[in-house]
């Protein structure tokens, strides 16, 4: 995969504390970043059950590194960070990395610290967590079904999973989101029942149509379940009524019969939210991203290693937004899938 060269050159006068913006007036405020390629499940739709190929235990970013990135984007606007995978919570020091990042501080106050978990240690290291500082947990399920779960993920343990959203749940961290990717003739009978659990939780759920990011690029847009087929299911047991200002959120949100429960779509293909896209990525290993579908990565682990400065990281930082596209070009005839799956990306 192609890298940027660490010694880029500052794309203009910006500076440290200034705002990271596109050459399309995008304001990036959130970085996700990736602590792990790992997971305990295997989702067919993210990677093969067996033969993956994990990334080297020295390639993957310290808690020292990843603080000193961190403090470099806050300074320059970044006000979430979004811990991933993987799955974040096989990260030994996951809540060393949470107490680090929520105590710094960006020209608008103290950052938020967000986690994107398939739930299944929370009930171990939440309270850790909480007390860490963390904001807000997703917790990724697709199916409330014992034998379809275990099909799905390849492991038994749909349990797990279910004590992780109730620890979540009763945590007090708001809000609590629950994120499912719609499968044609894997899941799309049970959009309704997701729904139904998730209001019991407390929690939104929030549908996500099926993406390009598979290890195996075996994705195909034809078995992907669109986003006005999750609300025509939706619409037949809910009157759906669309939420306002949605802003540079990647979910559409409707509520259900008035409120106040809601539901979210992230419909990544059929309806892409590019143009208000305020994100950008870290892998583990040190890679800065501008796109989820992105093809160009921006090493900065010369810079981490090699007695870079901050100044160094800022440019960095602004060189992979001046390259960030308008869109991710899904629909384009020449649209190329990531090399890496998600896994690997992060979520």
């Amino acid at each position: 995969m192609p890298r940027a060269r660490p010694a880029v050159a500052a794309t203009g006068p910006a500076a440290i504390g200034d705002p990271l913006v596109d050459t399309h007036g995008r304001v990036h405020r959130d970085l996700r970043i990736s602590l792990t390629d790992r997971c305990s499940l295997r989702c067919t739709y993210c990677m093969p059950e067996q033969g993956n190929e994990w990334l080297a235990r020295e390639s993957i970013l310290t808690l020292e590194e990843i603080e000193r990135i961190a403090r470099v984007a806050a300074a320059d606007g970044i006000s979430t960070f979004r811990l991933t995978g993987g799955e974040p919570l096989l990260r030994r020091d996951i809540v060393d990395v949470v107490r680090r990042l929520s105590a710094i501080e960006g020209p608008a106050g103290p950052v938020q610290i967000a986690m994107t978990t398939n739930g299944i240690r929370l009930p171990e290291v939440l309270p850790d967590l909480a007390a860490a500082g963390l904001s807000r947990l997703n917790i990724s399920i697709d199916t409330i079904r014992r034998d379809r779960f275990a099909a799905l993920t390849r492991r038994d343990r749909l349990d797990d999973v279910l004590e992780g959203i109730a620890a979540a749940a009763a945590s007090g961290l708001a809000p609590l989101k629950l994120n499912a990717v719609a499968m044609r003739g894997v899941n799309d009978d049970e959009l309704v029942d997701l729904v139904d659990f998730a209001i019991g939780q407390g929690a939104q759920l929030r549908f996500i149509e099926q993406m390009p990011l598979d290890a195996g690029h075996t994705w195909d847009r034809t078995q992907m379940v669109t986003r006005d087929e999750i609300l025509a299911a939706l619409a037949a047991r809910w009157t759906l009524t669309p939420v306002p200002g949605r802003g540079g959120a990647p979910a559409e949100r409707w509520t259900l019969d008035g409120g106040p429960h809601t539901v979210g779509v992230i419909a990544s293909v059929t309806a892409p939210f590019c143009g208000d896209c305020d994100r950008l990525r870290l892998t583990a290993d040190g890679q800065l991203r501008n796109c989820l579908f992105s093809t160009t990565e921006f090493d900065l682990v010369p810079v981490l290693r090699q007695g870079g400065t901050d100044e160094d990281i800022d440019r960095m930082l602004r060189s992979c937004v001046a390259r960030k596209l308008p869109g991710h070009a899904i629909d384009d005839p020449g649209f190329l899938q990531p090399a890496r799956g998600m896994n690997a990306i992060g979520g």
